[in-house]
Formats: structure tokens, sequence, C-alpha cells
């Protein structure tokens, strides 16, 4: 997992290989203007704006991992907005292989960043709406504010969490609001059944072997650098070159054989959230086609 590890890690952490250091990258000239979106329907947040160089604008500093200011491809601004995290980030701590939370009342609370990684202020949620560490690694909470209430006090607007599968070699940025930092990576490859000690994924996203990902990381959203769009969750990476143990993830063939790869990331799809929605925005596990961890 990349939960946060001792802070001794230290600045020494910030100038590895396949990272951006908010605010050290080179000079560049100032790209043209996009056009103007057509106006959302009436009603309707705005979708987010594609081809953008990613920041930490819309990530949400935990006191353990990082998370992020989303919403569904059809979400309202009057609907109450989201904070996406992992699901071992759970503040109840890790949950049982299996174990599936929905609807549980929450105080879980974070700090909302700006592009720089300044602090722009508190966020609270009071719903647990879906966590789980088993088949994916996920916790999505539903916060006291409004999108559009958020986006009047500080300017933010909520990053979109895609609807397809993401794609090989596809270039993506992994924004931690822990470490106010942010990786530039791609996508190498999926494996199909990935296991952490009691817990087992599917289809994970396996990173290119730059991409390194460190404590504190967890709850990262992965950004599509083409769209914008959030394509998947920072969850963990293998640590020590241990085969199936806490920290070090290994990659389970279809004939039950493991492989693992030392300092090899990953991350967890996210699209699965909108394959279990109703038409009011609402996750029920019963529908056909739903991707998401049933009880």
């Amino acid at each position: 997992m990349r939960l946060r590890r001792a802070l001794a890690l230290g600045t020494a952490l910030f100038a590895t290989a396949g990272s951006l250091l908010v605010g050290t990258a080179p000079a560049q000239a100032a790209p043209a203007p996009a056009p103007a979106p057509a106006p959302a329907p009436a009603g309707q947040a705005a979708p987010a704006l594609a081809a953008r160089a990613v920041t930490l604008a819309s990530t949400i500093r935990l006191n353990n991992c990082s998370a992020s200011l989303v919403r569904y491809p059809n979400s309202a601004s009057t609907d109450r907005a989201m904070m996406l995290t992992n699901g071992h980030c759970y503040e109840g701590g890790f949950l049982n292989a299996g174990q599936v939370l929905q609807n549980r009342s929450s105080s879980r609370s974070g700090t909302l960043l700006n592009s720089t990684g300044g602090a722009l202020g508190t966020l609270r949620a009071d719903r647990l709406l879906y966590a789980t560490m088993t088949g994916n690694d996920v916790a999505l909470y539903r916060l006291t504010s409004t999108y559009a209430t958020i986006q009047n006090r500080f300017g933010t607007t909520a990053l979109t969490l895609s609807n397809t599968h993401p794609t090989a070699g596809t270039s993506m940025s992994i924004p931690s609001s822990y470490w106010r930092r942010i990786w530039n990576c791609k996508i190498d490859t999926f494996v199909g059944t990935l296991r952490e000690s009691q817990w087992t994924w599917h289809d994970s996203i396996r990173y290119d072997t730059a991409c390194d990902t460190i404590g504190g990381t967890s709850g990262s959203p992965i950004v599509d650098a083409s769209t914008g769009q959030v394509v998947g969750i920072n969850n963990t990476g293998n640590e020590d070159g241990q085969m199936c143990t806490l920290n070090n993830p290994c990659e389970v063939a279809p004939d039950g054989t493991t492989q693992a790869y030392e300092g090899q990331s990953y991350g967890q799809q996210t699209y699965w959230f909108t394959t279990c929605l109703t038409s009011g925005r609402v996750i029920d596990l019963t529908i056909s086609g739903c991707l998401l961890t049933k009880p």
C-alpha cells in the first residue's frame, strides 16, 4: 500500500526520476488560449477541460493519504460533491478481504489544494458512499458542500471520472496532495489479478518502470494527460521484492503462478463506478454490468 511512511523520507525523495516536483518545471511559453467550451445544460456541472497540464488543483490532502475532488460525467452543479481515495485509506483502518461498506456516516475531512499545492480550505464528508479493498481499492465519500458551493468559494472544479477503460501506452499524471508532488508516467499494461497479503485486485493498472510512487501517494488520482479525466487511483507498489506480502504485491497468472517485480507500482481503475449508477447518480450494485465488488 502507498500509505504515508516515515516522514524521514524527506526532501531527498523529491528529485527521483520519473516525477515532477511542483514549481520546479522549466519555464515554457504560455500555451494559446483554449476555445471556450459549450455551455453545460442548466443545473449540470460543466465538464472538465481537456488537454491541459495536470496540476495539484482539485486534490485533497488527508492525514495519511492523498485524495481528490471528483464528479461523475453527468453530475449536476447542485449535487453534493464527492471525494475519492483508496479503500485502504478508510478512517476505520484496512478493510478485510471481501468486505464492502456502503452509506456509512463519516466525518472525514481534508485540505483542498490549489494548482501549486497551496491550501484553500477544509472539505468535510458526511457519508462514505462506497469502500472496498477487494477487486478494487477505492473509497468514495459524499461531502457536505455542493459542486457549485465549492466552485464559488474556492474557484475549484472537480475532476471528472472517465466512463471508459483506459488504454495501454497512455500518458498519465499522478498528483499527490500528500506530498504536493506530481508523477508523470505511462500506463504499461493491465494485470488481470494482483495480490497483496489477503487482498486481490483485478484489471489493475501497471505503470512504466520509471513511475516511482512512494508512501503517501495512496489515493492519488491517475489522470489521463490528454483528456484531464480520472482513469484510476494509485494504490500500491512492490517495495522489497517479496512475493504477495504486505507492501509487496505480486502478479498472478491464469495458471496461478506468481511473479513479483521490486519497485513496480500499480493503480486501480475507477470507471467501474460509472457502471453502477442509477439515472439519479446513485450507486446501485444490483445494476446489470456493475463492476464494483458486491458485499
